[in-house]
Formats: structure tokens, sequence, C-alpha cells
């Protein structure tokens, strides 16, 4: 298949775009993207909204338009303008995914850390889209590559299993969180024992953490800021892992 464009046909195309206003993005002016949205849609920035990702693209969520298109008297989306345009993708773009953009270009704010995400495997994404399309938006697998334009950090995957060890040992609250059984279980398993055992144990401590009450989490975070700030007075917070401190710190005392 093979798919040529003039010049004229490859000229760059305006686009007005979309804003999401999650929750952990940074509030009005503060905001790179809401300076930027403003910028692109001509919307005055509402200064009291948080405003986290800046999206240019054809997802359905936040789709992107052609400034100067029109169909049927109403504004074109890219998405429709690439389906009359598939030059525009390049021929290799066109053969492997169709007339679809493969990608969604975005622009983040972060004011504080973002929720955890997990992302199936394509076939996986296939799956979940055909069966509940309402929770599961499309049918992409969502690898994801990041570039920091100011100073950013980022945790990504799980900490090794003698980090991790060392965190129950040190942390008695994530301990009491997830139980005794669990904890115990990590602490006598190795990677001597074998990938898929040493992965089935962290699967159920992390299931526990993360389907634990509120109240039990309120209770949990309570307790850890009074020995902290108890350490603090004395002199001995480095017993607790850095980056641990690192999300307490902001949490709690910015």
């Amino acid at each position: 298949m093979e798919i040529n464009g003039s010049a004229s046909r490859r000229s760059i195309q305006r686009l007005k775009c979309s804003v999401m206003n999650y929750d952990w993005g940074r509030i009005g002016r503060e905001s790179g993207v809401a300076r930027l949205f403003s910028l692109n849609s001509g919307v005055n920035i509402e200064e009291d909204r948080p405003h986290a990702e800046f999206w240019m693209g054809t997802h359905d969520s936040g789709p992107s338009f052609v400034v100067d298109g029109f169909e049927n008297g109403a504004a074109l989306s890219l998405k429709s303008w690439i389906a009359k345009n598939p030059h525009v993708l390049g021929d290799k773009i066109v053969q492997k995914w169709g007339v679809n953009l493969p990608f969604l270009f975005k622009v983040l704010s972060v004011a504080k850390a973002l929720s955890i995400q997990a992302h199936p495997d394509k076939e996986l994404a296939t799956a979940l889209h055909k069966m509940r399309p309402d929770v599961f938006k499309d049918d992409n697998h969502k690898p994801e590559m990041a570039l920091a334009l100011t100073e950013f950090e980022a945790l990504c995957g799980f900490i090794s299993l003698e980090e991790l060890k060392e965190v129950l040992q040190n942390v008695p609250e994530i301990a009491e969180v997830v139980g005794s059984v669990y904890v115990n279980q990590v602490l006598d398993i190795n990677n001597e024992d074998g990938e898929e055992k040493v992965k089935a144990v962290l699967r159920s401590l992390f299931t526990q953490l993360m389907s634990a009450s509120n109240d039990v989490i309120s209770k949990a975070l309570s307790e850890l800021k009074t020995r902290l700030n108890t350490a603090s007075e004395v002199g001995k917070l480095e017993a607790c892992p850095l980056s641990f401190l690192n999300l307490f710190v902001y949490y709690y005392l910015v």
C-alpha cells in the first residue's frame, strides 16, 4: 500500500485541543497546562481549578479539532481529518495501524503524586474494551514515554525484594495495614525461591495494601505522623526509607 501527498497536502494544521482537570494538577495560573490551554482555546483560566493534562490527539475522551476544518457545519475532529487525509501518517503507520493516530501526546502539570496506574498488555486491553467500553475507553495497551521539561521525580515499578523487606521492618504502620501474615511471607521469601513464587507473594501483599479500608489507612497514617514527628525531634529519621519520607513530607508538611 503506497500513500503519497504533495507538499501542500502536508501543510501544518492548527488544532484546538483538550484539557483534563484531574485533582493532581496544578491550580489555576500556576499550571503550565492551564496557560497553554488558554492560549490554544482563547478561554480564560479558571483560577481555582486544577489543570493537569493538555491532550493533543484523537482519543474520544479528549479529542482535538482542526481549527479551520468543518464537517456538516460542525467542527472537524482531528480523527475525522486524518481519516480523510491518511497520507499525513506515513505509509508505515497506515500499514500497521490503519488511519488511527497510534499515540496520544500530552503536556502534564503535576502538583502532587499521580494515582497508581496498571496498564494491560494489548491483548487484555482489547478484551477489556470490548467487554466494558464504558470503563476501558480504548483498546490500546498504553506504553508510555516521559520527557521532563522541569525538575520532576517519578517512581516506576516496584522496589527490589530486599528494599521491600527493609520497608516492612522499618515502617511498622505498613505492616499493620497489610497484616503480619503477609509481612512474614515477604520476609521469609528470597529470589532463590523462584520468580513465580516471589510474584505471588508480592501480589498478595500489594492486594492487601490497595484494598485496605479508609479507616485502616487513616489510623496508620496518624500513627506514622506521630512517630515521625517524635523521631524528627530526636534526630532519628534515618530509620525510615527516604522515598517514603518524601511522600510523607509532601502530603503532611507542605
